[in-house]
């Protein structure tokens, strides 16, 4: 087997794409005695850099309100540029949807927690998470919708 055969998977780079921190209703909302809801949202998303280059982001919205006013929103992106060669597909697909996730996710969670006590709030701590699960999730629903478009035309 020659190298240019070997599957390369290398990390280039890790970093903070985006981070931003609203407190819309601040000062007065700080005054309320009431505990805020916390709403978390996340997500994965993988685009093609250059041959062989990708970037993986994780990204994560945390909003908290009181009533039906918001206390603080933060949004923020962590990004990793990922080697990726010689790999098949589905293979592809796997790395970028669970093993690049998994290595950038621990820094937003800390980049999260973070910008959100230098804010002056107590820290929301994004909780673990289990890419893999979340991965074979995503590619069930995908046959899913997909068998449900087919079902679609055959009725048709």
């Amino acid at each position: 087997m020659s190298d240019q055969q070997e599957p390369v998977f290398q990390i280039q780079r890790v970093y903070l794409k985006e981070a931003s921190l609203e407190q819309p209703n601040s000062p007065a909302i700080l005054l309320e005695q009431e505990s805020p809801t916390v709403d978390i949202q996340l997500g994965v998303n993988a685009s093609p850099v250059a041959e062989g280059i990708y970037e993986v982001t994780v990204t994560a919205t945390v909003q908290t309100k009181i009533k039906d006013k918001t206390v603080f929103l933060v949004e923020a992106t962590q990004a990793g540029i990922f080697e990726i060669r010689n790999l098949p597909q589905d293979q592809l697909n796997q790395i970028m949807g669970i093993a690049c996730p998994q290595i950038v996710y621990p820094y937003l969670r800390g980049n999260v927690a973070d910008l959100i006590q230098r804010g002056g709030f107590p820290p929301v701590h994004l909780s673990e998470l289990n890419f893999q699960s979340m991965y074979e999730q995503q590619q069930q629903q995908q046959v899913a919708a997909t068998a449900e478009v087919e079902t679609n035309i055959v009725i048709q």
